[in-house]
């Protein structure tokens, strides 16, 4: 956990989920990039629930043991209901609503954030997906139930996950009715570059700086 830049109270909050085999001291270190034009946020990475297998001191969302579409899709499930319930948790804790939160996913963990997100009641204020793909998008049109805005970045040298996971999970989110905005990195493979930091820095302080709505209002 990185406390807000300000030393007052967080206003917002920015949870990482980790992509397989990391773990939540990678991402982390995102939070001092980003400190800096969100100085009221808190950061939080967890640990994904599983240990990984033949990576030290790493862990999963989910065990790749399937990689067809349909172990993607059920994978991405299995640990969605501890994943809300850990959201739910910080929320309250902080006294933060769903319309304060942004999640940053890489790879598995931008799964996670692409699955959880679009499913939760209420609408989060945004979503940052790096060099991942979108696990369910067969179960996505049927199961969204608010549509927060979406920025995905890509590496076109990504080696892991081809860069062509990342339009095929616009036109799935789009198919559900979120709004997504793209980039593509030239010559990045598995990874997250300035330009891709610099985006993030844009939306999230667009998006965590918006006036939150009452509801019914």
């Amino acid at each position: 956990m990185r406390a807000p830049a300000s030393g007052g109270a967080p206003q917002s909050m920015v949870i990482f989920l980790h992509g397989y085999g990391s773990n939540g001291d990678d991402l982390i270190g995102l939070a001092e990039y980003w400190r800096g034009v969100l100085p009221d946020t808190v950061f939080i990475s967890p640990n994904a629930p599983e240990i990984c297998p033949g990576a030290p001191d790493g862990y999963q969302w989910w065990g790749l043991s399937n990689l067809t579409p349909g172990g993607r899709a059920g994978g991405v499930r299995k640990p969605a209901a501890g994943l809300n319930a850990f959201i739910d948790a910080q929320l309250s804790a902080y006294g933060l609503p769903e319309a304060r939160l942004a999640l940053v996913g890489f790879s598995q963990g931008t799964m996670m954030a692409l699955h959880v997100g679009p499913r939760r009641a209420q609408a989060l204020a945004g979503i940052v997906g790096y060099s991942g793909m979108l696990a369910d998008p067969d179960e996505l049109k049927s199961e969204v139930r608010t549509r927060p805005p979406v920025l995905l970045v890509h590496g076109d040298a990504d080696e892991v996950l081809p860069v062509a996971s990342m339009p095929k999970a616009k036109v799935g989110l789009e198919a559900a009715g979120l709004d997504v905005v793209t980039h593509v990195s030239p010559r990045l493979g598995h990874s997250i570059d300035e330009r891709g930091l610099q985006l993030g820095a844009t939306f999230l302080a667009h998006r965590l700086s918006r006036p939150v709505v009452a509801s019914g209002t």
